[in-house]
């Protein structure tokens, strides 16, 4: 799950981990307010979505003088903002936050985010901040600095001192740079957070770090014991057929292609959307049923994917191993019956009760075609689709 940067300032700062002075705007009759009680007659508007890019797109601005706040503030609020990461229609925006201007010596990249092959938290940091950090792994990887946190004795002040000497700060600077990144890696644990990034860290004129963006992200299996954050989620920044999906417990994700998927178990799934890449097709969407799938979610599942006016074509792949192939059968005939379906119906069924699913679909008396395995049941996809264009 995404903060906004607003959010994971709001946390930044219950952490004592120093950002600008700043307000969250909803609404233009708001600005005045704001101005006023940030201070100043210069401020950065930063426009609240789930993504980055916002700078090169418009949605980070500086602006001088409380008219061309209101004005900046108005044309942002309501609109779609499109950056690299959001596609062609980009992410609605509902809030925007005011900051004060910072005057920057600095800049620096910090973050903190699960490593899995190492099995621990890495802190990365780099003194290129403010750029692409990808693009400076790819391009100067000697820029970028790690170091992994031994889960029994965590965060270690030393580590920090060095991190911060390593980044070229003075002796206070480095002490400022440990004490942030003890609480920054406090926050980490506290919020089962996968993700912290800060970019930039700034160091000011003063000598003192600042945390100018900000940017947090939870892991969704642990939401369950993180309830206040949870109810933080923004719906609005997630297509509206994810949205449905969570609540039907399905796992979906929209892709660009025409031939919809629906499977069971999220690494059948990737080989499923493999398979008909490698048959010369395009996968509409990832969409794991589980384990545990029912005749009704199934049928969930088939309404979800044929909302997507762009599908041509549709491919049930199951392996029978805990959820029993004639369920998903039953499932299939009651979401035709009960959608208008008017594209071609791939189905391979293998694992438990396959035979009686296939007989279930067999009975029906619709238009299914059946598939004995995961390669002819992607070439006939991709040929049905093809044919239906």
């Amino acid at each position: 799950m995404h903060l906004h940067e607003y959010q994971a300032k709001e946390l930044f700062t219950r952490y004592d981990i120093p950002i600008p002075r700043g307000r969250l705007v909803r609404h233009a009759d708001e600005v005045d307010q704001a101005a006023k009680s940030i201070g100043g007659n210069a401020w950065v508007v930063k426009a609240q979505i789930h993504a980055g890019g916002r700078g090169k797109s418009g949605g980070v601005k500086r602006v001088e003088g409380l008219e061309a706040l209101r004005k900046v503030v108005t044309s942002l609020l309501g609109s779609h903002l499109v950056t690299p990461q959001t596609g062609s229609v980009g992410l609605p925006v509902s809030a925007v936050l005011i900051e004060a201007l910072t005057d920057i010596h600095q800049e620096l990249y910090l973050s903190l985010l699960m490593d899995r092959s190492r099995k621990r938290i890495a802190v990365m940091a780099s003194n290129a901040g403010g750029m692409d950090i990808e693009a400076v792994a790819l391009k100067n990887p000697d820029l970028l600095l790690t170091t992994h946190v031994h889960p029994a004795g965590g965060l270690q002040a030393w580590q920090g001192r060095r991190l911060g000497f390593k980044l070229g700060l003075s002796a206070d600077q480095s002490r400022q740079f440990s004490n942030l990144l003890i609480r920054l890696y406090q926050l980490f644990i506290d919020t089962d957070a996968v993700m912290i990034e800060i970019n930039p860290l700034i160091v000011t004129a003063q000598g003192k770090l600042l945390a100018l963006d900000a940017k947090l992200n939870l892991d969704d299996n642990a939401l369950y014991r993180q309830q206040e954050l949870a109810a933080w989620d923004d719906t609005t920044q997630i297509d509206k057929a994810e949205v449905i999906a969570r609540g039907h417990g399905l796992n979906y994700i929209r892709l660009d292609g025409d031939i919809g998927c629906m499977v069971n178990g999220a690494g059948l799934a990737m080989a499923t959307m493999d398979l008909i890449k490698l048959s010369g097709g395009r996968p509409a969407n990832f969409l794991d049923v589980g384990g545990a799938a029912t005749a009704s979610r199934v049928a969930e599942a088939f309404k979800l994917i044929l909302s997507d006016s762009h599908i041509r074509a549709l491919l049930v792949n199951i392996f029978g191993g805990i959820v029993r192939c004639d369920l998903i059968a039953e499932g299939v005939v009651q979401a035709i019956r009960e959608v208008s379906v008017n594209v071609p119906v791939v189905v391979r069924l293998e694992g438990t009760n396959a035979e009686l699913g296939r007989e279930i679909l067999k009975k029906s008396g619709l238009n299914v075609l059946p598939a004995t395995d995961l390669a002819e049941a992607s070439k006939l996809a991709v040929s049905a689709a093809e044919g239906h264009a």
